[in-house]
């Protein structure tokens, strides 16, 4: 049976409110631009289910795709927790639980999407890169990113845990020493420290992390295609049933009062550096 949609030409370019891409010489660069940092929720996550749908008829002439950020504040503060809360106080607990379920597993399928694509994905990080936003870096094959840079997993401080898949993909490339850090700390790390734990596998001088990122699709493009899929598919293993694990965890922590006050605690917050709880790790 033929895979649905192979017969269809590929979307080599696009342009939504919150990101767009565009296809050139076997590279795709996909640039998130939703203001005011990128924040995943509905906007944004809609346009991302619309390139997971184009991966199919990409992956014939692709061989690289870089995802990048046009805001110059950084790479993305992950979920949008505004939207969360909105949504959650609507709700009583039930249906809040079967709603934030619907959504999370809507981000997972769109991640296991970007992470099995059959050409090699880099991320150039510049910036913030924090929570949700972390999970969709550590998605692609290689991190590039500006020294500069910023990690963290703020979530615990608001209750819950990462649930965009960060955790069990993280595991696949780190030490958990680096990861409990991250995570029982809530403290940012700088791409220095990103790169000595394996995180990241390029560092870039302030501001060139695309530039760089372009160079090593460039050289990617070079190799052979059939080569690239299986060993792609053969180091990076998806782990499914910790995912789904996830899930469930995410969802269960999340619909407890205490975290609903903690998220409009944070929500009606007017600080700057909100997503930003403790002093940068040296």
């Amino acid at each position: 049976m033929k895979k649905k949609g192979r017969n269809l030409p590929p979307v080599k370019e696009f342009r939504g409110k919150g990101l767009r891409w565009e296809w050139r010489d076997g590279v795709v660069e996909l640039t998130l631009d939703h203001e005011p940092l990128n924040e995943i929720g509905t906007l944004l996550l809609g346009e991302l289910e619309q390139f997971a749908a184009a991966i199919d008829t990409l992956a014939p002439i692709t061989s690289a795709c870089i995802i990048n950020s046009a805001r110059p504040g950084g790479f993305s503060v992950g979920g949008d927790l505004k939207e969360l809360y909105n949504n959650a106080v609507k709700l009583p607990p039930k249906k809040r639980v079967a709603g934030l379920r619907i959504f999370i597993k809507r981000i997972h399928r769109v991640a296991n999407a970007i992470d099995a694509a059959p050409f090699i994905t880099l991320a150039a990080v510049h910036g913030l890169c924090m929570g949700g936003g972390l999970e969709l870096a550590v998605l692609c094959d290689l991190i590039v990113a500006d020294k500069m840079a910023r990690f963290g997993f703020p979530e615990l401080r608001l209750g819950f845990i990462p649930g965009f898949g960060g955790i069990p993909r993280l595991r696949r490339d780190v030490g958990n020493g680096f990861i409990r850090d991250l995570l029982f700390t809530g403290r940012t790390v700088k791409a220095e420290a990103a790169h000595q734990a394996g995180l990241i596998s390029h560092l870039a001088g302030e501001g060139y992390a695309l530039e760089v990122a372009r160079s090593m699709a460039r050289q990617i493009t070079k190799f052979d295609i059939e080569a690239r899929v299986a060993a792609k598919k053969f180091i990076k293993p998806i782990p499914y049933q910790e995912l789904r694990e996830e899930v469930e965890l995410f969802c269960k922590l999340f619909n407890r009062p205490a975290v609903i006050e903690s998220l409009r605690r944070f929500v009606e917050s007017d600080d700057p550096m909100k997503h930003l709880p403790v002093s940068p790790k040296q």
